[in-house]
């Protein structure tokens, strides 16, 4: 049973949570795949509501949310295992299956083609509208030391993506 929410009622809920870690999951070509993100933001844009999220070039769900344009945000609500975030940010979905490594369980998306969790039933299904890769030369020095670390050539060369996704259905899985 799902219970439908007005998002702006629960944004305080869902940045907070962001902040600590929630999962971006996505499904394109038979596969889902999930990670952690620590970064995003809500607000409105071309008059629509919208969850932004930030993935690395690097990652594998990247990959699949390129094909697809579709993601849900799943965030915890109430009790539920820390480690879920933990595992599924340190976890490729090139190498395992998060999902069954977890035990996730998964409830189809009504809008989207990827799946909200029953672990962290907080869920936006998102559609893609915009992305935009972040430019380098445009992150404040301070910015750009703390989080790319100029002695890493990974790091320098793996900025991240921003996907402005409209929240195309909102709820709590119950």
């Amino acid at each position: 049973m799902k219970k439908y929410i007005n998002i702006w009622e629960y944004a305080g809920h869902i940045l907070e949570a962001t902040d600590k870690g929630v999962l971006l999951t996505t499904a394109a070509d038979g596969e889902t795949d999930t990670m952690a993100i620590g970064w995003g933001t809500m607000g409105n844009q071309w008059h629509k509501p919208m969850y932004i999220a930030f993935v690395r070039r690097s990652r594998h769900t990247k990959k699949l949310l390129d094909k697809s344009g579709e993601f849900t945000v799943n965030i915890p609500w109430g009790e539920y295992d820390h480690s879920i975030i933990g595992y599924c940010g340190t976890k490729s979905g090139r190498d395992v299956d998060k999902f069954k490594e977890l035990g996730l369980e998964t409830v189809p998306g009504e809008t989207v083609g990827a799946p909200a969790i029953r672990q962290l039933p907080l869920t936006l299904e998102c559609k893609v509208i915009y992305k935009q890769e972040q430019d380098i030369n445009a992150i404040n020095e301070e910015n750009r030391n703390r989080y790319y670390n100029p002695e890493s050539p990974r790091d320098c060369e793996d900025y991240h993506t921003a996907y402005y996704g409209e929240i195309t259905a909102a709820y709590i899985l119950e």
